[in-house]
């Protein structure tokens, strides 16, 4: 004999009178147990009909569970999961979905206390303490079967989420259209609260799901909406509700891997963050380029590494809201740039080039930042101003 089977005390099966008592009783005691629910359960009374009734069918099919489970003693572990699983499988999956678990819990308490005001009327005469003590414990083993239950329906819908939100990402990526974008956002539960932008970072790598779930926490605490995936070694979030997006970047920091973390431009809704996607991507892609950069950084602060990675987007961006906003200025400001650049940044040695004072250098160098949001008298931004006016040479006018 095994030290399993010695270490296993032998429970005698309860007698056939209160077997025979309880299977006569089993319809009214299952449907006395669902009355209650009814009167003391006010989630209860809200359900649908179609899943009260799934609760009675779970109801009477543990009555039936239990008699099989007196009948052969209550000892077998294999059996115990068996018939304690097959209480649930009485019931769609679906209800798992539409009753949480701390509920199922209430719905296993009510039953029992049900059970055992009937004790008297169940078990043959004598045998009510036994009975008494089989039915507690024959609910721990139910308990343990809905904790089973929850857990496989909380592993599939994971699974099944992170498929869904890698598809959505993927649409986003592609810019599909918004119905595509809007549908597989209501399934994942997505409120679409504005503003949106994307976050592209490296993924910490193992397994997808604890990836994401990674990221739900941190959102949670930042208390904002995402929407995540993982794209060969990329992790792509959306975050929406997000009013400061390089802020909130940073609190989802620790769920991303090593290096750069790049931050695409605020949108008003999601069908419209294939915008800030492909911003991200790009400068994702052209950060290594800026090694001081900060860590979460805009997209639009890659301009000038985007454009040289060619970044078509950039490049129209730098053609247009730089170099064309200085070429509409007028005031000599593209001739000022070009003198002071090739100065080295010395504002007399360009006035001397331009043959005006350097007060004006300095007035016109003023506007250029006016103009652009960029200061020439700044190492980045006078890096951005130099790609900017390259660009808008060599690219056709618009």
């Amino acid at each position: 004999m095994s030290e399993t089977a010695r270490a296993r005390p032998t429970a005698k099966p309860a007698p056939a009178a209160t077997l025979r008592r309880i299977e006569r009783h089993a319809g009214a005691l299952a449907t006395s147990a669902v009355a209650r629910m009814d009167e003391t359960l006010p989630w209860f009374r809200a359900l649908p009909a179609d899943q009260r009734s799934w609760v009675m069918l779970v109801a009477q099919a543990g009555v039936r569970s239990l008699v099989e489970w007196l009948r052969s003693g209550g000892v077998v572990a294999a059996t115990t999961q068996e018939i304690s699983d097959e209480v649930f499988a009485a019931a769609p999956r679906a209800l798992a979905r539409s009753i949480t678990l701390t509920q199922t819990v209430q719905l296993i308490k009510v039953t029992i206390d049900v059970a055992e005001t009937e004790v008297a009327a169940l078990a043959a005469p004598g045998e009510e303490e036994p009975l008494l003590q089989a039915i507690l414990k024959f609910s721990r083993e139910i308990a343990f079967s809905a904790a089973r239950v929850y857990a496989r329906a909380a592993e599939s819908r994971g699974a099944w989420d992170a498929r869904l939100q890698a598809l959505l990402v993927d649409a986003l990526l592609r810019g599909d259209s918004s119905d595509v974008l809007a549908s597989r956002a209501a399934a994942l539960g997505w409120a679409d609260a504005p503003p949106v932008a994307v976050v592209v970072g490296r993924s910490p790598g193992g397994d997808i799901t604890a990836v994401l779930h990674a990221v739900y926490r941190a959102a949670r605490r930042a208390r904002i909406e995402v929407i995540g995936g993982v794209h060969g070694d990329r992790l792509v979030v959306v975050m929406g509700g997000a009013n400061d997006p390089m802020a909130t970047a940073g609190a989802l920091a620790d769920s991303f891997g090593e290096g750069p973390i790049v931050v695409g431009p605020a949108v008003p809704s999601l069908d419209q963050a294939t915008e800030s996607a492909r911003a991200a991507l790009a400068g994702f892609r052209a950060a290594p380029a800026w090694p001081g950069a900060p860590n979460p950084v805009a997209a639009d602060d890659l301009l000038p590494e985007r454009a040289l990675a060619g970044d078509m987007e950039a490049r129209r961006t730098l053609r247009h809201d730089v170099y064309g906003s200085l070429a509409r200025a007028g005031s000599g400001l593209l001739e000022t740039l070009d003198a002071f650049f090739a100065a080295g940044g010395v504002l007399e040695s360009a006035a001397r080039e331009l043959y005006v004072h350097p007060n004006t250098i300095r007035y016109r160098l003023k506007r250029v930042t006016e103009v652009t949001g960029l200061s020439p008298l700044d190492g980045r931004d006078a890096f951005a101003l130099r790609i900017a006016l390259t660009v808008g040479r060599l690219d056709p006018a618009t």
